[in-house]
């Protein structure tokens, strides 16, 4: 996906949830158990502020979040977002910023970042004022799946080692995870995780299918474990599963 469709995608998303978080504030939120929806709101308003000041400051903040308990969680909402896009509409992708993923140090990496938390944060607040799903895009989920399996879990993995003592496996396992138009092979075993392309002939000891969006959802735990297919060594997938739970808490 090119900035121009995350912006794009970033920009529905936001209006959606903050229209449905506008209709029950006080709502308890399924996907994320301590938080009711006015909570949400601050966060996802947090979490913007946050990535504008690791763009301008080109470090992150030592200290956060700030004091914003006199705001009122829509507006700080509609301020956060406000100064996120014109931080984004002031530098060029490719610019330099500090970010969590070494390898990736450009705005680039907040604008996908930034595109993606807000969808599942949207769904978030869908769930919990239990309103219907607005649609999420093959194209947009498909990239959020490849963020979690593709870049999040084999750098977290290795970089922060001590979260995962104890639940990978040994020896080691191999999933395939399909969504149709895409799939890849997740291998994880004691040295952490490492994906590749994935394809219907390579030997694996289980399968994990759905459409892009029953994926996105699965592994970020919106969805209940039979919204995708599961074939193969239930123990593989259960692995998987609680590696995918760390990155993504």
């Amino acid at each position: 996906m090119d900035v121009s469709r995350y912006l794009e995608c970033l920009a529905a998303d936001r209006a959606r949830l903050g229209a449905v978080a506008v209709t029950g504030l006080g709502e308890a939120v399924p996907g994320c158990p301590d938080w009711n929806v006015r909570e949400l709101v601050r966060h996802l308003a947090e979490v913007y502020l946050h990535k504008v000041a690791c763009m301008r400051d080109g470090v992150a903040p030592e200290v956060w979040p700030p004091d914003l308990t006199g705001e009122e969680p829509l507006a700080l909402l509609d301020r956060a977002y406000a100064e996120l896009v014109a931080e984004f509409t002031a530098r060029d992708p490719g610019s330099p910023a500090y970010t969590w993923y070494e390898p990736d140090q450009t705005v680039a990496f907040w604008i996908r970042r930034m595109a993606l938390e807000t969808v599942v944060h949207r769904v978030d607040a869908e769930q919990a004022v239990g309103a219907s799903s607005a649609d999420i895009p093959d194209d947009l989920a498909d990239d959020g799946v490849d963020e979690v399996l593709g870049m999040m879990l084999p750098y977290v993995t290795r970089v922060w080692a001590d979260a995962f003592v104890g639940l990978l496996p040994d020896p080691g396992v191999r999933v395939l995870v399909d969504t149709g138009e895409r799939s890849w092979l997740v291998g994880l075993d004691p040295s952490g995780a490492m994906t590749g392309p994935g394809s219907a002939n390579q030997p694996v000891h289980a399968t994990i299918s759905g459409t892009p969006v029953d994926v996105l959802l699965w592994l970020w735990r919106r969805l209940p474990e039979e919204a995708v297919r599961r074939t193969g060594d239930r123990n593989a997938v259960d692995q998987l599963r609680r590696a995918i739970r760390v990155v993504t808490d």
